[in-house]
């Protein structure tokens, strides 16, 4: 019952007109920021870290820069429920299409490293961008609230892509391996994996930082293509996302090699537009060991 009345007011309230969205992302922002004051010494603190370059007046202006901007991705997340196919392509565009085209000559997996950088939600519309014959995909881990993870399940959903539980990717890639499928699989892979995880510690944002290393090692299993999405906010609700290539051959890869050069293309993206970022994650909670 719960899940229902927050799918019917998030759904009524998706159909309102994108400037409404935008209205109500102006109210929530001084709410956000100055009044609830959500995570902000998590937020100041990783802004202070990772950019000690920075005096607090050019900190401050990042930090009231991102708490606007995570209003929007908030509301373009509900509109995202309803809005229609062409619209949303308007919204969210994909360049460098051909690569991807010609890596599927070859291959039958293309894994695309992202981030949490500008809205990486309506990443998942890029099945409206694929032939029929393509297959899209996307890792998601589950939300601690059932129900709102419930709900986004249900916007990342629509576009026809399918949602792998990361505890299940590789069983779950092996299986469509099998199928001869040929499928484009989105990796978000910039938050900080458990203790028991940690294999690898790089240099990110100024900072010792573990990252996760599964999708290299999934990518020599299957042979996949890897790319990388440089994502940008062209203006408020308009993103483009471009395919990179990082490697056709994976297996020639050394060991975490393929990791660190997403790190470094990721930050350097976060660089030029800091704003865009995840701050609110408690990124940097564990310390590497020495």
């Amino acid at each position: 019952m719960t899940y229902k009345i927050l799918f019917c007011i998030t759904y009524l309230m998706s159909l309102l007109p994108m400037r409404v969205h935008y209205f109500f992302s102006d109210l929530m922002y001084p709410l956000v920021y100055y009044i609830i004051r959500y995570r902000r010494k998590i937020v100041r603190k990783n802004l202070v870290n990772s950019f000690p370059e920075k005096d607090l007046t050019e900190i401050k202006k990042t930090e009231r820069k991102f708490y606007r901007f995570f209003c929007d991705y908030f509301v373009e997340n509900i509109k995202a429920l309803t809005m229609k196919k062409e619209d949303m392509m308007k919204r969210m565009k994909f360049e460098n299409m051909e690569l991807i085209d010609n890596l599927f000559q070859n291959k039958q997996f293309i894994f695309l490293y992202l981030g949490h950088f500008c809205n990486w939600e309506l990443i998942a519309s890029l099945k409206w961008w694929f032939p029929k014959q393509y297959n899209t995909a996307q890792l998601y881990t589950k939300l601690h609230n059932k129900h709102i993870d419930r709900l986004f399940f249900k916007i990342r959903s629509r576009y026809g892509g399918e949602n792998i539980n990361k505890k299940e990717a590789l069983r779950r890639i092996i299986a469509i391996q099998k199928t001869g499928q040929k499928t484009l699989i989105g990796f978000i892979s910039d938050q900080g994996p458990k203790r028991e995880s940690i294999h690898l510690w790089v240099d990110f944002l100024n900072q010792e930082t573990p990252v996760f290393t599964g999708t290299e090692r999934i990518a020599k299993k299957v042979d996949a293509g890897v790319t990388y999405g440089e994502v940008k906010r062209v203006k408020r609700g308009y993103y483009t996302c471009t395919f990179k290539l990082i490697t056709n051959d994976p297996k020639s890869f050394g060991e975490h090699e393929m990791t660190r050069l997403y790190m470094k293309m990721l930050e350097a993206d976060i660089r030029k537009d800091p704003a865009r970022w995840l701050w609110t994650h408690n990124r940097w909670k564990r310390k590497h060991d020495n």
